[in-house]
């Protein structure tokens, strides 16, 4: 049943239905493909509707397949967070059992304090609030003092907004560098996030030079798994720094999706090595989700929708192409922030069986589970691999039909 190559794209915060514990984390309702097609009438999807998005969950404009052409199913987070590392984390077989401090009300004066002694620099803002919001209110202040914006929202981040021509980028990385070397032990949150901009006051516009500078996961995971095995782990996007570059054999940054998307067909083309190609696209989380942005969402969805037959054509016949995501944003909801959803799962590839129901599966690590037997590796510590599901046979003859 063992592959040669799995293609995981996550989808960044495509979420398909509230979890059970939504609540918990002021998420109840909370659905973020499901309330953004309400929003927009409905959702042009037809290729993610043939892998059987539309089986998974009720959404507008995405009608269901008498039989999907792959997998399709859900899934649940048990880890203690909604954010983006903490869903890749549990996606690679690493759930998180304790959660990161988070500052709704701004760091402590003395986290701020020794920050600022470190880089000779004042600070503006110390407070929880969106990105664009924020450069709004201090960008001004921040252009005509030189002082760093800092910044946090619900999750466990310590944001620094500086314009390009007022703090340069390679000397805002290493200001963020020194934040995380200050961030350990009590306040160790769990990424420092250097968000430069440029423009002027009423136009400012984030650049692609954003970098995480996060913790190493709290244990291997399945790319270290991987590497050490000898196979390729090759990152497209923000996988590098959502895993601190633990477990990467090769990696590219990108600027938008379509980006991605143009990186991931030409890692399948020109990479053939065995292993995993790993994909993150952003902007259905950064630019839309965050920003309270339903049409803008519906757009940025139908964009990879239209990319994804050249995703499929660009398979070889051994591969399987595997679409996710980390966790939700929903952009209806008058909140900003992540929301704690179960993400979808949908499996394809030359030799899958067509309409196979995967179900609800209770943590996003049956991902790693399924990967480690398909790629021949050491299976992680939690998961259940759903690999015997997809109708795979040895030896390559068409898989049943489902």
């Amino acid at each position: 049943m063992q592959r040669n190559r799995v293609v995981v794209i996550v989808l960044d915060s495509v979420g398909i239905g509230a979890a059970p514990d939504a609540h918990l984390f002021g998420d109840a309702g909370s659905h973020t493909l499901g309330n953004t097609a309400a929003a927009v009438g409905g959702l042009a999807l037809p290729h993610l509707a043939a892998l059987g998005l539309g089986n998974i969950a009720a959404l507008a404009g995405v009608q269901p397949q008498a039989q999907p052409q792959g997998a399709f199913g859900k899934m649940a987070e048990i880890s203690a967070g909604k954010d983006t590392s903490t869903g890749h984390w549990e996606l690679m077989g690493v759930p998180l059992t304790r959660a990161f401090p988070v500052y709704p009300a701004g760091f402590p004066r003395e986290v701020l304090a020794q920050f600022e002694a470190a880089i000779g620099r004042e600070t503006l803002g110390n407070y929880a609030s969106s990105g664009t919001v924020i450069l709004d209110e201090l960008g001004e202040a921040h252009v005509r003092t030189g002082k760093p914006i800092v910044y946090t929202s619900a999750d466990s981040v310590f944001q620094i907004a500086a314009h390009e021509a007022v703090i340069p980028v390679p000397e805002l990385y290493h200001i963020c560098e020194q934040a995380r070397e200050i961030l350990r032990g009590e306040h160790e949150v769990l990424r420092v996030i250097a968000r430069p901009f440029v423009g002027s006051a009423g136009n400012w516009t984030r650049t692609p030079n954003r970098r995480d500078f996060s913790v190493k996961p709290p244990a291997l995971t399945l790319l270290d798994t991987l590497k050490a095995a000898g196979k390729q782990v090759h990152a497209v996007g923000k996988i590098e720094d959502i895993f601190a570059g633990c477990g990467i054999t090769d990696a590219v940054h990108t600027e938008h999706n379509m980006d991605g998307v143009d990186q991931t067909i030409a890692a399948i083309r020109e990479r053939h090595e065995p292993g995993l190609i790993f994909t993150n696209l952003v902007d259905f989380d950064a630019k839309f989700g965050h920003r309270n942005d339903p049409q803008g969402y519906a757009r940025c969805l139908t964009e990879f929708d239209q990319r994804l037959p050249e995703i499929s054509v660009a398979l070889a016949d051994d591969d399987l192409l595997v679409i996710t995501a980390d966790h939700g944003n929903d952009p209806t909801t008058p909140s900003t922030d992540h929301s704690r959803e179960y993400v979808p799962i949908l499996v394809t590839g030359p030799r899958l069986a067509r309409g196979v129901n995967l179900g609800t599966r209770d943590t996003f690590a049956d991902l790693a589970a399924t990967l480690a037997e398909l790629l021949g590796v050491q299976r992680p510590a939690y998961g259940t691999s759903f690999a015997a599901l997809l109708g795979l046979d040895q030896d390559g003859a068409r898989p049943r039909a489902g």
